[in-house]
């Protein structure tokens, strides 16, 4: 790959991932601040999040999957996200131990996605590896302590909803100003930069 498609490929995706991680840490703040809110409000808030998430997902995998052979990853995290989201919007009545268990499973898949994402990244010698690898670690693990204290309480499942999209959220912000600050990098120092030398 050269260094003009390795800007190209950059610069089409880092602002997918800014916009997933504003979308969680709204997300976060939502359910942080807002604790009293009705569950059905919480289904459609998440419902919503995971949708466009999974869109913005799955765009951002199709439109570099001609750069990356790591894509995929990027489409298989959408695809998991639409389905939670779908889910949540078509049976807005279910208990709060199921919509536990959907927030859980759809956390773990995600991150394991995530996670193998960055190690492929890692292959190819990407710089901004780690932090997909600690955004998936964090969604795995947020999975795993939903699913071992089912019996928690609303307010408690709100509080770390929020505090986990925060979590991530940030995580993606930083990810997205480096792939960015890589793509300025590139610019600055790119042999293909054009002197005057009349």
């Amino acid at each position: 790959m050269t260094t003009w498609e390795a800007k190209s490929a950059v610069r089409a995706v880092w602002w997918l991932v800014l916009l997933r991680g504003i979308l969680a840490i709204l997300f976060g703040l939502f359910a942080l601040f807002a604790p009293g809110t009705a569950l059905l409000a919480l289904v459609f808030v998440f419902g919503a999040y995971a949708i466009l998430d999974g869109i913005t997902a799955i765009v951002a995998g199709v439109r570099h999957r001609k750069e990356e052979p790591h894509w995929g990853w990027h489409v298989v995290q959408g695809v998991v996200s639409l389905i939670a989201g779908i889910v949540a919007f078509a049976w807005p009545g279910v208990t709060v131990l199921a919509i536990l268990f959907v927030i859980a499973f759809w956390s773990i898949i995600n991150g394991v996605a995530q996670i193998i994402e960055s190690f492929a990244m890692r292959r190819r010698g990407a710089s901004t590896w780690g932090w997909s690898l600690a955004s998936g670690v964090v969604s795995v693990l947020f999975g795993i302590v939903l699913l071992a204290q089912p019996g928690a309480g609303l307010i408690t499942l709100l509080l770390l909803v929020g505090a986990f999209s925060l979590v991530f959220g940030v995580v993606l912000v930083v990810w997205a100003l480096r792939l960015r600050g890589a793509v300025d990098a590139l610019a600055d120092a790119g042999p293909d930069r054009r002197t005057s030398t009349d």
